[in-house]
């Protein structure tokens, strides 16, 4: 029972969704909401990312097991596509009551937020518009805690923009290790068309650009004079991990190294956002 209960969790990609749901936290302790909405929104946040983890996992089985994904429990038979599809359905049915708690607004752009997600494991994977999900889901994001505060206040826009860009940054560098592998099952979304290189080259100037518009974006919108010291030191970091980023895909195979690099930039950046307080809102 405890083998089959981890075998279901690890089929949710808990890195990602760990990782989201922090995101979320960090941000809305860091614009002030009250404790118990901070609580919610993790909540909200957690189950709809489960959702998204399991949903990938039940409609990859069958190519998960054409390529002898050892690292998927799905592939290696430890857990039946029946019961990680039912746990995509149960925690995505979950996430409506939870988002709602929050208020309509931030509900609406938490179920898009999901819904994107969804909709790229299903269809969007396939196709060159690939990176359209994760970067609606991640911009989305800022709006979903700035909408949760009451009254909900409305995202600035260089926060939705530090959202987007870094949606591009997660999906092309996720993408990279498996290129492969989806080529022999058919996936054929923008990274495959670009190939390695160029993939990993987009992917880190995402993140560089994600960097500057996070420690520039409230000098931009007359929230602060100038960025701050805490703001330059984190800039400087991303820029570091992007140089590193690019050297490593251009002179190595693609691995999770990569992909790791960018949530430890993710982490940089929502620090810096969490310290923006007030001004991710307009």
């Amino acid at each position: 029972m405890l083998a089959r209960t981890r075998s279901l969790l690890l089929s949710s990609h808990p890195g990602p969704t760990a990782t989201v749901t922090t995101l979320a936290v960090v941000l809305g302790i860091g614009t002030g909401l009250p404790a118990w909405r901070v609580v919610v929104l993790g909540l909200a946040v957690l189950v709809g990312q489960l959702s998204i983890g399991f949903s990938n996992d039940w409609i990859d089985a069958g190519r998960d097991r054409a390529v002898h994904r050892t690292d998927k429990p799905v592939a290696r038979g430890d857990v039946s596509v029946a019961t990680v599809r039912t746990a995509a359905w149960v925690t995505a049915a979950a996430t409506v009551p939870l988002s709602l708690v929050l208020g309509w607004r931030s509900a609406l752009a938490h179920l898009v937020l999901v819904a994107s997600g969804w909709a790229y494991n299903a269809v969007f994977k396939r196709t060159a518009a690939s990176v359209l999900p994760f970067v609606l889901s991640f911009g989305l994001l800022p709006a979903v805690v700035t909408l949760a505060a009451q009254p909900p206040a409305t995202t600035a826009w260089w926060a939705l923009a530090v959202g987007g860009v870094f949606g591009v940054a997660i999906h092309f560098t996720n993408v990279l290790p498996d290129l492969d592998d989806d080529a022999t099952t058919g996936i054929d979304g923008l990274p495959h068309r670009l190939g390695r290189v160029v993939s990993g080259v987009v992917a880190f100037l995402s993140l560089a650009l994600a960097a500057a518009l996070v420690t520039f974006g409230p000098v931009l919108i007359g929230a602060a004079a100038g960025p701050s010291v805490l703001g330059v030191v984190a800039l400087v970091v991303c820029l570091a991990i992007a140089t590193l980023g690019i050297v490593l895909v251009a002179t190595r195979p693609p691995g999770r190294l990569l992909f790791q690099l960018i949530i430890v930039a993710a982490l940089v950046v929502v620090a810096q956002l969490a310290l923006s307080g007030t001004a991710l809102s307009v």
